[in-house]
């Protein structure tokens, strides 16, 4: 082993005293930022034959290089590596190794580059993939959601506005439209990748480097899509952490509403569906009870997700251009907003596949609130050419009526309903009844079972295409 001569801190010449014990703690982010090693290490490769290319090192150089930094990588990876907190974060960590490895060749891996382009790299390399294992648990998450909109397709519950009985529905209707709320994430997570894709290596400090480097070489190796524009923006950016949190946000927001929708469908009250055992937990006083944790689980991280974005918002807020040391904690913000929303999908998607609907209660539900009181108005609409005003009025009328003989609509006889206006007749009297109600509504976007079938198979061909995409580019791109 060659004898480190690089053990101090680099900028020990021109600092003469040595850091605060107090600011080491909470200066230092090894215990955040060794999570990128992976990612370090293969930016500084690039890099490394980028400057041979250029011939800015020798070959002789290159190699010793390389032969250290995968020497490095394997310590890591079998946890043989020794993180010290004095040497502040993961790349001054590798650095130090390297030079207990190689000498002083290694000092010629920082050439043409500063730590402030390096950190950017190696994060938006993580959040590439990180995006990527979002998308896929996303995909999961959709299928389950179709899955469960086949098997109920004619499962008729009330649709609610207000939390009160609207108009009856599908249930596989409200699946999809779970579908729509997280095929929308991934387009915005999707749309992410276009500034992810832009390389920060090469900017250095600020300025650039007088060196004769080759960004594009780079780019192309790190599989980013072109270099930055700005070496001051790209030092000073941080819309992209700000995008990926505000997509986290907006995802564990869906999570939450239907979360919350499935706790109120679960009470004593509705008994719309159950948990499988093992997603809810007992009470340590009252013995009978079954409570659905996973899902309060569920709504209330997504407290987490909006204080990250909050957190880094309120960073990045005063920070004039380019680098400052505030920017340090994106990391360990974006690290904790990925974890918690890929929790949260794994979770999420083992309720999905194990709800347990109860299919009579809510066709009970559906029958109460006069839910097809706007399929009647419709109807006279057109069978008796009048305006929808008018045909407002008789149905709130019939409505009234039904209230005042506790019945449902679906009850009352033409009797009843010709006593409010003589005009009525039976083909309206039909449009009463729950399954015409639901499958009348046949307009696109509607809850008519020909329009669900239709919409679940365009999203199953969608992900089937999508799928084989994903690993179209993989191979071979």
């Amino acid at each position: 082993m060659v004898k480190n001569k690089n053990n101090y801190t680099v900028w020990s010449t021109r600092i003469k005293k040595q850091t605060s014990n107090n600011f080491k703690k909470i200066g230092s982010s090894i215990n955040i930022d060794k999570r990128l090693y992976k990612e370090d290490i293969k930016g500084s490769m690039v890099h490394t034959d980028m400057l041979y290319k250029q011939k800015i090192i020798s070959l002789k150089v290159k190699e010793k290089i390389l032969w250290g930094l995968n020497r490095i990588k394997n310590e890591i990876d079998k946890k043989r590596f020794k993180f010290d907190i004095s040497k502040e974060d993961i790349h001054m960590n590798i650095e130090n190794r390297l030079f207990e490895l190689i000498g002083d060749d290694a000092g010629f891996l920082h050439t043409a580059r500063s730590r402030n382009d390096q950190v950017l790299t190696d994060l938006k390399i993580w959040m590439k993939d990180s995006v990527n294992e979002i998308d896929k648990l996303l995909i999961r998450v959709i299928k389950s959601l179709l899955n469960n909109a086949e098997k109920n397709l004619k499962t008729v519950l009330p649709g609610f506005t207000h939390l009160k009985n609207a108009q009856p529905i599908s249930l596989a209707h409200y699946f999809m439209s779970c579908v729509e709320m997280f095929n929308r994430d991934k387009k915005r997570f999707h749309n992410s990748m276009e500034s992810l894709n832009e390389n920060p290596l090469g900017v250095c400090a600020i300025s650039g480097t007088s060196f004769k480097i080759d960004r594009w070489y780079t780019t192309k190796k790190l599989k980013f899509s072109k270099p930055t524009n700005n070496s001051i923006d790209t030092v000073a950016d941080r819309d992209f952490v700000l995008d990926f949190l505000y997509n986290v946000s907006v995802c564990s927001m869906h999570i939450s509403r239907i979360a919350e929708e499935l706790i109120i469908w679960n009470s004593d009250q509705f008994n719309f569906i159950k948990l499988k055992d093992n997603l809810v937990t007992g009470s340590s006083i009252m013995p009978q009870k079954k409570n659905p944790d996973t899902l309060e689980y569920l709504r209330g991280k997504t407290g987490v997700s909006y204080g990250s974005l909050i957190s880094m918002l309120t960073i990045v807020k005063g920070l004039p251009l380019s680098y400052f040391k505030d920017l340090q904690d994106d990391k360990e913000i974006v690290f904790r907003s990925f974890d918690t929303l890929k929790n949260s999908l794994i979770i999420f998607d083992e309720v999905l596949k194990g709800l347990i609907i109860n299919k009579s209660e809510m066709l009970k539900a559906a029958t109460k609130g006069y839910t097809t009181a706007t399929d009647l108005a419709d109807a006279m609409v057109r069978n008796l050419k009048i305006t929808f005003r008018e045909s407002y009025k008789i149905t709130s009328k019939i409505v009234n009526l039904a209230e005042k003989l506790n019945l449902s609509l679906e009850d009352l006889n033409l009797d009843h309903v010709k006593s409010i206006d003589k005009r009525l007749n039976n083909e309206i009297l039909e449009q009463a009844k729950l399954k015409n109600s639901v499958n009348s509504k046949k307009s696109y976007g509607g809850t008519s079972f020909e329009n669900i079938k239709k919409m679940i198979n365009k999203f199953k061909k969608e992900i089937k295409w999508k799928n084989f995409y994903s690993l179209y580019l993989y191979f071979y791109l």
